[in-house]
């Protein structure tokens, strides 16, 4: 008997055309194909390897929950394998993906993130230093402190030599990344072509090599330490042992490091640049929040800070109505499968739908509007708010990520308040594979002195 397949209705436009606007139009590309087909549209493209875009709860449910024999969702990311190598969670599937998810989950979990936190703080605090009384870009600052905190939290570096060339190669590195021909390159593969070193993607291919030769460096340097009492990720990874009793090979370590660089570092920047865009624009969110965080008895402790409600809704909210990824990993149908009453041939491409998801009217009435209230008023299902995906492909360092926004904000807001130079609002650009603010943003930040019963700003 012959299988019947029937995929939902989609646009008829050419797969050229809906890429270039994916990588210059990436929100008006969701909310056109959304407001035209719903929750549920088909990409249709010639080699017969549709796309299918669902952001109903039901269905990522169905798609979180489902036997992971039925989707091949490394494959979806084999176009980051030029950064992550071979061995990352990104690319990896099935047994392999699930040995490396419990060995790299247990550093981002429990008493780790007390020491985490402190760590933090105190970059946060030097980035701050350097403010002064003229406007700033609010991303460059924003990067540099998750940079900073990547290259202590993760890779165990403090000072020196080794920390200051990783940072400003990896800082080059991402920023060309993000500009808008490489962004181009990352969905258009005759673009990733190596002309030699003047040429874009030459320049960048030998550049991550230098970067590997650094790592690798460290890594070895690491071998010679005792690493025992460490708490740094590298060092919990290099200690950390597979259940047959081997150790991550230099190789996998590498690719793991680079994984969380690259997932960690402009995603976070991306998310607290929003987050005090969004404070500005609604002075009225600020002032709840500088009422909650006026509450601490002690604002250094970053455990209390993280449990702070609304300081949590804030966050939650910064990743609801602009999440960093526009959508989640694909995932390869490798066994027909029915989802929502539609049955998917194998080869079908299915995306859960992040931005869809979290601007459905009847999960989120005003979903343009920033209002961090509708997190204290009820519990969203893991199938409707989804910013670090699901499933056994959802994030592990989120955690780590909220940890991470919710510190930044209570250090900068406990000191300063941040302005805009320029009040208008703005709309999220493509930046490689993320979306963030447009470039360039200035704010300036003005001194709060604390008085006895009071703040004031001078």
């Amino acid at each position: 008997m012959v299988a019947t397949y029937n995929l939902p209705d989609g646009p008829k436009t050419s797969s050229m055309l809906r890429v270039m606007k994916l990588i210059f139009q990436p929100i008006k590309y969701m909310e056109d194909y959304a407001k035209a087909y719903g929750d549920t549209f088909t990409l249709r493209n010639k080699s017969g390897n549709h796309i299918v875009y669902f952001s109903n709860p039901q269905a990522l449910q169905q798609i979180y929950t489902s036997d992971a024999s039925c989707f091949e969702a490394g494959r979806g990311n084999r176009f980051l394998r030029f950064l992550v190598g071979d061995n990352s969670l990104l690319l990896l599937d099935g047994e392999r993906h699930s040995r490396g998810r419990q060995l790299l989950t247990p550093p981002f979990h429990g008493d780790r993130m007390r020491s985490y936190g402190d760590a933090i703080r105190e970059i946060t605090l030097s980035v701050m230093g350097s403010w002064g009384n003229k406007p700033f870009d609010i991303r460059s600052s924003m990067q540099e402190i998750s940079l900073r905190v990547i290259l202590k939290v993760v890779f165990g570096l403090d000072s020196g030599a080794q920390l200051e060339e990783l940072r400003r190669r990896l800082s080059s590195l991402l920023d060309f990344m993000g500009s808008p021909i490489m962004s181009s390159s990352l969905f258009f593969t005759f673009l990733q072509t190596d002309f030699g070193a003047w040429s874009p993607w030459g320049w960048m291919t030998r550049e991550i090599k230098k970067i590997d030769d650094l790592i690798y460096a460290i890594i070895a340097q690491r071998k010679t330490e005792l690493v025992e009492n460490r708490q740094d990720i590298l060092s919990l990874m290099m200690s950390a042992r597979y259940d047959d009793g081997q150790p991550m090979s230099d190789a996998e370590l590498r690719d793991q490091l680079m994984t969380l660089l690259l997932a960690g570092h402009e995603t976070t920047a991306s998310a607290l640049t929003w987050a005090f865009y969004w404070l500005d624009i609604q002075p009225e969110t600020r002032d709840k929040l500088l009422n909650e965080l006026s509450t601490l008895d002690n604002t250094s402790d970053t455990i209390a800070i993280s449990k702070l409600p609304y300081l949590t809704a804030v966050c939650q909210e910064t990743l609801r109505i602009y999440p960093i990824a526009l959508a989640g990993v694909f995932r390869k149908v490798i066994k027909p499968i029915q989802i929502m009453g539609y049955t998917l041939p194998e080869g079908t491409l299915v995306v859960p739908g992040i931005y869809m998801a979290h601007h459905r009217e009847e999960t989120y009435p005003e979903p343009n509007k920033f209002k961090p209230e509708r997190f204290l008023e009820r519990q969203y299902s893991a199938y409707e708010y989804i910013p670090f995906g699901g499933g056994s492909r959802r994030c592990i360092g989120s955690a780590f990520a909220m940890h991470e926004m919710k510190i930044v904000l209570a250090t900068v807001l406990s000191k300063y308040q941040l302005s805009l130079l320029n009040k208008r609002p703005v709309k999220p650009t493509r930046r490689g594979l993320t979306v963030a603010t447009p470039p360039g943003m200035k704010m300036v930040a003005a001194p709060i002195v604390k008085t006895a019963k009071t703040a004031v700003m001078v």
